[in-house]
């Protein structure tokens, strides 16, 4: 598309738009269905007190709250990309607020469900599988349920926590509007010397300027504000520290982290064994530094030289469909069905391709069950966005396979094995471009971007976790989380990792203040145990090919019908042990040992 003044949605060819019809034809039949919802919430509601009568009452509530949470997110999938397509638009406004309070009322209606469920003694349920085959259905899904009781409290208290769900996520809400609406940076000049405002969405773009200047006048400028709010901050994330340490101690967890464990049934040698082969791997990452630091020119290395891109202007126009033919040739390895199945979706209205006036930014892959997945991107030329469609297309395809093989209970996958789908793909296509581009810039630059995607993924969200399990034992044995006692660990935690080839910058020691993640604890860890699972996928899937890409379509089709690790079990990736990450970090050697030597 041209560059320029934005385009209204109306003036983006059809081609390049998905296809809400094959959800609603029209707005009507969506009025007609969010009319069905509020009518089903009357019947839902009518097992309320009922489960433990009989076997067939257990049934059917489970049939009434599936089916009217499968309608309710047709309903609200559809208001909510609608609106998406265009903000401005008044008409999915208003249809997009209807549907988030009709959600609202949805999970009122079905939250007796869970806590009857686990008040039925386990005879009663053996009793009710043995009179009620259709019951067997739903046998993984109330064992799920059945799990929690030891960490489930009684009515009263669970809803005394429930009131209290408002009061302890202040922290995370004081810190959303420091860092979101009150934080101010001072401005900086730019390359030609012509003032900037330095802000949150600016800062990385500045700081992969070429002018180290104006990198080091960035760092500078953001982590002096931090520094005069730092007591307010420590303040802050040691309040939401303890919330999750009040929280794990009142549902009788050993610890914080075996709590948020304990949702993904994830024992805590993954999370252990994950700190412990990336530190194993660290003379990995002090050589990449080497390296940069050697391609840079540079005496010193600093902490703001670490997001210039080595490789500098590169010229690499990809056009939307060179990209879909680039990704059809990259992800081959993983057979005819896959690929057609997902060019044909890409070709068929999955994919809502450019920007247009008011469109939501970034990417996503979603949609309603029963119908099929789909892409938002905001499509520019270059090799970004190639890989960003690889992306989503990988999980649109985990989508594709979940709902088709998948009942509604079992169709929406979690979070721990969402991003190995998508990363699959991207290793795929980036291995296969490192093995056809034959310009040597072109090529650097791929390395380049493949190393820094593990620097970003592997390295440093590991050092976040690590970050985040010191600091909840720290609190779990008494000690207070002092704006000192901050500074120190995260500075420490920064000097392990980069090693002695960088100039740890006492700035660095303040990044830890402007993490969103910390106040959703320990779920950095997932995206690092995706990349290393995907990783380790597709290294077998391009070394054993057919057996090998039969068992990861087996794992897409799977959606959440086994707990993450069994699923990736299945594949051959145990994320029990330390192989899939140390199988990524070796990948890691590999890529730097081709970079060393393209570099010179």
């Amino acid at each position: 598309m041209k560059k320029g003044a934005l385009p209204a949605r109306t003036e983006i060819p059809d081609k390049y738009k998905w296809r809400m019809e094959d959800i609603y034809a029209g707005d009507d039949q969506w009025e007609q269905d969010f009319r069905k919802v509020e009518e089903m919430t009357g019947q839902v509601e009518a097992y309320r007190g009922k489960l433990g009568e009989s076997a067939r009452s257990l049934l059917e509530a489970f049939r009434a709250r599936e089916k009217i949470n499968e309608l309710n997110e047709k309903v609200y999938t559809y208001a909510r990309m609608r609106r998406d397509e265009d903000n401005t638009n008044a008409v999915y406004q208003a249809l997009s607020d209807r549907a988030e309070s009709l959600s609202a009322r949805v999970q009122t209606a079905v939250s007796y469900f869970v806590p009857e469920v686990l008040e039925l003694p386990a005879e009663t349920l053996e009793r009710f599988f043995q009179e009620e085959p259709g019951l067997e259905l739903y046998r993984f899904a109330l064992e799920e349920i059945r799990r929690q009781k030891p960490h489930t409290l009684s009515a009263v208290e669970e809803q005394i926590i429930a009131r209290a769900e408002e009061v302890t996520q202040a922290a995370a809400n004081i810190f959303r509007m420091i860092n979101n609406a009150d934080i101010t940076f001072p401005p900086i000049k730019d390359e030609e010397g012509k003032e900037v405002e330095v802000t949150h969405g600016r800062y990385i773009q500045l700081m992969e300027s070429s002018d180290r200047r104006v990198r080091r006048d960035a760092f500078a400028s953001l982590y002096s504000s931090y520094r005069k709010l730092i007591n307010t901050l420590a303040a802050t994330l040691g309040s939401s520290v303890k919330k999750d340490v009040f929280y794990a101690r009142v549902r009788r967890h050993p610890s914080a982290l075996q709590a948020s464990l304990f949702a993904d049934n994830i024992p805590v040698e993954v999370y252990e064994n994950l700190i412990q082969t990336v530190r194993k791997n660290l003379p990995l990452m002090y050589r990449y530094i080497r390296l940069r630091k050697k391609m840079l020119g540079l005496d010193e290395l600093h902490m703001y030289d670490l997001y210039t891109p080595l490789v500098k202007d590169i010229k690499w126009d990809i056009p939307y469909p060179k990209a879909v033919e680039m990704i059809r040739e990259g992800l081959a390895p993983l057979g005819d069905s896959y690929v057609e199945t997902m060019v044909r979706g890409i070709n068929s209205g999955w994919v809502d391709v450019y920007e247009n006036k008011g469109k939501t930014s970034g990417a996503y892959s979603w949609g309603p069950y029963g119908v099929h997945p789909y892409v938002l991107l905001n499509y520019q030329d270059n090799l970004n966005n190639v890989l960003t469609l690889a992306h989503e297309m990988g999980h649109a395809m985990h989508s594709y396979y979940s709902y088709k093989e998948q009942p509604y209970i079992y169709a929406h996958y979690k979070i721990f094995t969402a991003e190995v789908a998508s990363t699959v793909n991207e290793s795929l296509l980036v291995n296969y471009l490192l093995n056809t581009v034959t310009d040597r810039h072109k090529k650097l630059y791929l390395l380049n971007h493949y190393l820094e995607q593990f620097r970003g993924t592997l390295f440093r969200q590991t050092m976040f976790a690590e970050f985040e399990k010191i600091i909840h034992e720290k609190t779990e044995s008494g000690e207070a989380l002092t704006p000192e006692l901050l500074c120190s660990v995260y500075r420490g935690l920064n000097a392990d990792y980069y090693g002695p080839e960088i100039v740890v910058d006492r700035e660095i020691e303040l990044e830890w203040a402007r993490i969103p993640h910390f106040y959703t604890a320990f779920y950095v860890y997932k995206y690092a145990t995706g990349f290393s699972a995907a990783t380790a996928l597709t290294r077998q899937i391009l070394e054993q090919g057919e057996t090998v890409v039969s068992r990861y379509l087996t794992f897409l089709k799977a959606g959440d019908s086994d707990y993450p690790l069994n699923l990736l079990k299945a594949t051959g990736v145990d994320m029990t042990t330390p192989q899939p990450v140390q199988e990524a970090l070796d990948l890691f050697g590999e890529l730097l040992d081709q970079m060393e030597e393209l570099a010179g």
